[in-house]
């Protein structure tokens, strides 16, 4: 089980230092969630903000875009220093062309679905990811509940990952936490994006620890 904190839940007054406060944490990704106002209600930072904050760690950027035409963007992302870029099913862009896009770039792929999105919307386009991520809250804001009901989504997507000999990762976002990481890790995920969980704790590598257990 990989670690990727979410760095929405950090104290942006202070945005750098948070990131090496979770580089030090053991944290395996650091996930960046990029809103525009649009896509979801709610707007976070951009390409440049990320580019800023690049050389605070050399643990791998995952950057989620939550954001209508992520296809205009992604060589915004990729010249900011993303390692993976996400982009969501529902959104504008043309998912060919934006996985193309992100891979001609030497980025990995990845496609996220929200919680009304079904597992299998993503098939037609699993052999071209690294990764698919599945929203465990509406996607827009942070500390929200955990929504185990997204869970079978992840089993049946692990399940055709495996049949058809793939090599994707499965990541899961929203109100992860200790309570129920092992629900997680049952149905076959291998990302756990975690934000109040890591960043409101006492002891964010104890934390970290905790979850990876």
């Amino acid at each position: 089980m990989l670690i990727a904190p979410s760095l929405l839940s950090c104290d942006f007054s202070k945005f750098g230092a948070e990131i090496s406060r979770m580089d030090k944490a053991g944290a395996d990704y650091m996930h960046l969630d990029v809103m525009d106002g649009h896509f979801v209600p709610n707007i976070t930072f951009g390409a440049p903000v990320i580019k800023y904050v690049r050389s605070f760690t050399e643990k791998p950027f995952d950057v989620h875009l939550m954001i209508s035409e992520p296809f205009k963007y992604i060589d915004d992302f990729c010249d900011a220093g993303a390692d993976i870029i996400t982009f969501h099913i529902e959104s504008d862009s043309d998912p060919i062309k934006t996985i193309e896009k992100i891979k001609a770039r030497g980025v990995k792929a990845g496609i996220v679905i929200k919680p009304k999105t079904d597992a299998e919307a993503v098939f037609p386009y699993l052999d071209k990811l690294d990764m698919v991520l599945v929203m465990t809250v509406e996607p827009g804001f942070g500390g929200q509940s955990f929504m185990a009901d997204m869970l079978p989504k992840v089993k049946a997507l692990k399940e055709e990952i495996k049949r058809r000999n793939l090599n994707v990762l499965i990541e899961a976002d929203g109100g992860i936490s200790e309570s129920n990481i092992a629900q997680c890790i049952d149905a076959g995920v291998d990302v756990a994006v975690a934000g109040t969980a890591v960043f409101k704790a006492e002891n964010p590598a104890e934390a970290i620890a905790n979850l990876k257990k």
